[in-house]
């Protein structure tokens, strides 16, 4: 058994929580609301009160996580999750057990910075050989979304 962080688990975040832990994986997720931390709790995912503009909020949650999927692409008020957040972070899994990161290039946010981000994340990839995938299927395609993200989390626990 694997364990998937998702950071930015809001209602997206939790069906996507609820299709890995029913593949057999533990889930823990993120969120910046104390009272949502609790309802993630109650919904089976390991709630964890974090921010991602807050690298030092984040890195705790790492412990003992395989793969991290960075749902921020309706973070449309946070563009630098898509920049210098999202460097540090890959930056900072080199020394962690992450194997793996799934990047959301699509959503609300603004397509350069999306873009951006994922480009963060191929680079990554390419320094220091971290696996990842990119899912750009729209998250307005709730069902088409959900498969695409479940699989990209599935392909980088067989790796």
């Amino acid at each position: 058994m694997a364990r998937v962080l998702i950071v930015g688990c809001g209602c997206r975040g939790q069906a996507l929580g609820a299709a890995v832990a029913g593949a057999g994986h533990a889930v823990r997720g993120t969120s910046r609301s104390p009272a949502r931390v609790s309802e993630l709790d109650k919904g089976g995912i390991e709630g964890v009160l974090a921010d991602p503009d807050r690298l030092g909020t984040l890195v705790p949650a790492l412990a003992g996580v395989t793969v991290v999927c960075w749902l921020m692409g309706s973070a449309e008020d946070a563009a630098d999750v898509h920049g210098p957040r999202l460097r540090s972070l890959t930056e900072h899994l080199v020394d962690t057990p992450v194997r793996g990161v799934v990047y959301e290039s699509a959503g609300r946010a603004d397509a350069a910075l999306l873009e951006q981000g994922a480009s963060i994340v191929r680079e990554a990839s390419r320094t220091w050989h971290i696996p990842v995938e990119i899912v750009d299927t729209d998250p307005a395609a709730h069902d088409e979304w959900l498969e695409a993200m479940t699989s990209a989390v599935e392909r980088l626990l067989r790796r």
